[in-house]
Parts: structure tokens; sequence; C-alpha cells
């Protein structure tokens, strides 16, 4: 079985779990399922207005008071770039490269809203002021670089590239003579060497920008994440260049990382490239570790990887058998509910920390694009509860003592990827509820006069003046996507996939090599399938398309119980 038929076969999947006795009913004998049980559409179209909005606040004052700095100050209503004063701010400048980030990083989200205009007059902004080669000689972060820039640049070529103009004419003034693959290009090349130049394949952290080399000033340490998390992009550059050498070495970079996993099948956090040694005894799912498997996940799907989804299957099999605690599944049984903790590397029956944080709310997403409904759903609610208590996701919360161990909350995505993927995968009301408390306490807690601003306390609702790139390429994409049910991404959603900055990547990419004169030979090794070989997770979901009787995914009880946990009365 080819992975085009996997894809298609969850695609499907996902179709009957839409369907599945999920008409909205009325006359529900408690306030839970009465609440949720429904959504009234004039409401979902002016949430949708809403959320659109939402986007062109942040996207108008970014445009008005901070472009062509890379960020908003949405306080101070400035930009924000490099700190080129203090090269050594890795805070601010693994991400600000001086490169128009916001800019490029919404591209795709303005075709997502309908703006074909603002695209093409973005897009020409872009190709005529954007260079790497700029005189600050910045250091920036391999990771950054790659999924915010090169991906933001990638993604939109290919929408403007699509044939069957389902936009009509995105092309840009004198796209011919120049055009976003180029730019995508010329950073993959600076920053190749930080993959190909280190001693076991695992990248470098840090490129400097102007001379496209390794910098090794301010540490070789790396993480899963950071290092593993390059497939996609990579992957679909080389398709559409005809030359592998940079899906190889984002590849390379994988199968280094995974040869690496623990005798029980686990990987770490923080790892030194230069040694290829682990630095801490932790593993887990949330940052440092979190879309290493997603791109598993993900790159086996849209580059057509198998051995990308033998690994994934494997080391969630592990994750599943060491790292998740609580009952066995999400509606079924007795216990607390279920949770993925931190634990410790080489003896993962010991627990390395008491806190989870604000990144590993994605996993819900993973789990629904592998096929595990049921796990998903309790995954996601332990968020959701989480957002109720504190009207964001605070960065790190303690599972023991029920206090947040990290209170900022810098607008981030997680929890809206994951209730807009369960509302595809399921159509249950409860999610459109879910997206418009979110709405609604963005407005209520972080929208300022310009912008929207970081949290920085959930608790006391303080403020900070700094409106991260992803708010608009991903919090906001989501919240969009969620209540546009007409949405061509959602009449289509079979024939995307989002990458881990929301940027949106068309399958067709999987084929693009075949127009390749010369060949095109990737250094990975990996099998077709056969029928046997689907992942655990899809086999265990079937058993639980029938979950959502009321138009609800997790019964009363489980989430009276997820709401306790977490210190809701």
């Amino acid at each position: 079985m080819t992975l085009l038929k996997l894809h298609i076969i969850i695609v499907i999947l996902l179709y009957i779990t839409r369907n599945v006795s999920l008409s909205p009913l009325t006359g529900f004998g408690s306030e839970y399922e009465s609440k949720y049980s429904c959504f009234p559409r004039s409401l979902r179209r002016k949430l949708g207005v809403a959320s659109k909005e939402m986007f062109y606040h942040g996207y108008n004052s970014y445009m008005k008071y901070a472009y062509p700095s890379d960020e908003l100050n949405p306080i101070n209503c400035t930009g924000r770039g490099a700190d080129t004063q203090v090269p050594g701010n890795i805070n601010i400048n693994d991400v600000l490269g001086n490169w128009q980030l916001t800019l490029v990083d919404s591209l795709d989200t303005l075709i997502v809203v309908g703006n074909v205009s603002e695209f093409k007059s973005a897009a020409g902004k872009i190709l005529d002021s954007l260079s790497f080669h700029n005189d600050s000689g910045v250091t920036v972060q391999v990771f950054e670089a790659t999924i915010r820039i090169i991906g933001g640049l990638l993604s939109a070529h290919l929408l403007i590239e699509d044939k069957s103009f389902p936009f009509g004419d995105l092309r840009p003034r004198n796209y011919d003579d120049k055009n976003l693959l180029e730019l995508a290009h010329d950073l993959a090349n600076r920053v190749l060497s930080a993959l190909e130049d280190s001693p076991f394949g695992i990248p470098y952290p840090r490129v400097n920008l102007r001379n496209g080399t390794a910098d090794h000033r301010y540490s070789n340490v790396t993480c899963l994440a950071g290092a593993g998390s390059l497939t996609l992009e990579l992957g679909a550059l080389s398709r559409l260049l005809c030359d592998p050498v940079y899906e190889n070495a984002a590849n390379a970079a994988v199968r280094a990382l995974y040869a690496r996993r623990s005798s029980r099948g686990l990987l770490g956090n923080r790892i030194d490239a230069a040694s290829g040694a682990w630095l801490d005894n932790m593993s887990g799912l949330g940052a440092g570790m979190d879309s290493f498997y997603e791109y598993l996940l993900k790159s086996a799907i849209l580059l057509d990887n198998s051995s990308h989804l033998d690994m994934f299957n494997a080391a969630m099999s592990a994750i599943e058998d060491h790292v998740r605690i609580g009952r066995a599944r999400c509606n079924q049984g007795d216990g607390r509910p279920p949770l993925y903790v931190n634990v410790e590397l080489t003896d993962p029956d010991k627990l390395a920390t008491h806190w989870i944080d604000a990144l590993q709310a994605s996993l819900a997403g993973l789990q629904v694009l592998s096929g595990d409904i049921d796990s998903a759903v309790c995954t996601h609610a332990v968020y959701f509860a989480l957002w109720r208590r504190y009207k964001g996701t605070p960065e790190r919360w303690n599972w023991k003592s029920r206090v947040p161990q990290l209170e900022f909350y810098p607008l981030r995505p997680e929890l809206a990827e994951s209730t807009y993927l369960l509302y595809r995968a399921t159509k249950s009301p409860f999610y459109l509820h879910v997206g418009r408390e979110i709405l609604e306490d963005l407005n209520a807690h972080a929208r300022t006069p310009c912008g929207y601003a970081t949290l920085h306390s959930v608790v006391t609702k303080q403020q900070e003046d700094r409106m991260e790139s992803f708010f608009l390429s991903e919090t906001v994409k989501y919240l969009y996507l969620l209540f546009d049910e007409d949405n061509y991404f959602n009449i289509n959603y079979g024939k995307y996939i989002f990458s881990t900055q929301g940027h949106i990547f068309p399958l067709s990419v999987r084929t693009a090599a075949s127009r390749c004169s010369h060949g095109y030979k990737k250094s990975d090794h990996g099998h077709k399938f056969s029928h046997g070989n689907n992942t655990r997770a899809n086999i265990n979901s079937c058993n639980n398309l029938g979950n959502f009787e009321f138009g609800v995914p997790l019964k009363e009880v489980y989430f009276n119980q997820i709401n306790q946990m977490v210190g809701l009365s």
C-alpha cells in the first residue's frame, strides 16, 4: 500500500467520523450537553467575520507600524528586528533575522482569508526588497529559518504555481524574472552547512546568515525538534529543484537522532550536535521534542517516506508504553485521565518532571492525523480545561500542584490548531465552542490598539510588548478555518497538509520530482507498505467511531474529571 493510498484511507476514515451520529439535538438533561451539542449557523458566520477582523487588526498594524521589521511591538506600536548590538541575545536573534519575518510568515494566510490583491502586493514587496546577504551578519537558528522563512516562501510559491488557479492569478509582476522559490533556495544554501558540516549529521543549531556557515559561538546544543523537523520544507524544496541534497541532509538528521533512542525506544530533548550525546535525561512530547514526531508522520505523507512512518509507529508505541499515564482509553474505563508526561530517558519508570507545557497541545492534532481520535479527544480536553481556567495556556503547568510553573502565553497556536483538526475529524459542535472561547478571550486579554500582545502572565493578564509571527501564520489561520466552513482549504481538506508553522503544502509535492530529467535519488532506503502495515493508532480508532452520539466528543463524567484535575470547580 502506498502512502498516498494510506492518506486517502485516513481521509475516508475522517469523513466517516464526521457523519456518525453528529446531528445537533436539544433537550439534554445536563448543562454540559445542552451547551456544547449544537452551534447556531448565524453565530458561526459572525465568528468567521470576527476571526478575519482579528487577522487584519494584527496584519494591518504590522504593516503600518513595523514593516519591514520582523515583528510588531503591539503596545508601543513599533517594529522589532534582530538585536545587532548584542549578537548573543539568542532569545531574539534565533528568530529575528531582519528578513521581514511576519510578512513572509503571513503570505498563505492572506490566501486563506481570500485577499488575493494583498497577497500579490506582499509577495511583490518581498521579491523587491528581501535579501539574506545583509550587512548585519545576523546569526539565526536553522530550525526557525527553515519552518518560518523557507516554509513561508515555499508555501506561497506552490499556491502561485497551482495550475488549476483556484484563487485566480496569484503571480506578482515579473514573477518569471525572480520568484519566491529562488529566495527559499538561497536561504536553504545558507543553512545547509549546519547540516553537512556536522560530524554526526545532527545539524548545528545556528548559522551566520551573511556567509552561510555554522556559528559555534553560542553553543552547539540543539534539541530533538530543532534538529529533526526540517524534512517537510527541505524535502519539498528538493522536489521542486530536482536536487535531493536538501532532503537527504534533513533525512540524515532524522536517522542520526533516531539511532540514539534508548533501550526502551525513547528519544531525549537536548543534544550536543558536535558529540552526538544527549545532554539531559528527559523524554516527552513537549517543547524541544514535539515537532520531531509530527514531521515523521507528515513527511511520510507529503514525501512518501515509508521509513519515517516506520519510525513514527515505533516511536509512538514507545511513548504509549512509557510516557502516557492514566487509563487506557479516553472515553472508557476507570482511573485518572490519560496524560503524557516527562519521564527519564534511561529509566522511564521514573518521572523527570511534574509539568507539561503549552507546545504539547499540538499532540491532539497529531493524534487526529494518525487516526487516533479517542486519544486526541482527551489530550485536547486537558488543554481546553487549562485555557478555561487561565484564558490562555501557561507555558508550563505543574499537574501535581496544579499551578503554572511558567506563566507567560505568547499567543501560541497549538490549541487552536488541534481544535480545528478535531473539528474536521468529528464535526462535533463542541470544537466550535472551544474556538469561540479562544477567540473571545484573545480579544478580551491580548488585544491592544495596534495588534495582539503576549500575555506575560496568564494569572494576572499582564501584557508583554511582542506579537510573534506565528500568531498570524497559525493561531488566527486555524481559528478562521474553523469557522469558515466553505473555505477552499476546508472543501479540499484532503489535498493539503499543514507544516509545524501552519504553512500549507499541497500533496502534489510528493510527485513533483517525477518531472526531473535526470531522475531523483534519495538517500533514504525505506520500503513500500503491505496491506498489514498500518499504524496501530488507525486500527484502534476504528472501535471509537460512535463516541459522538450526542454531538459531544467526551462523556460528561470524563469532562468533569479533567476539569477537576486542572483545578476548575
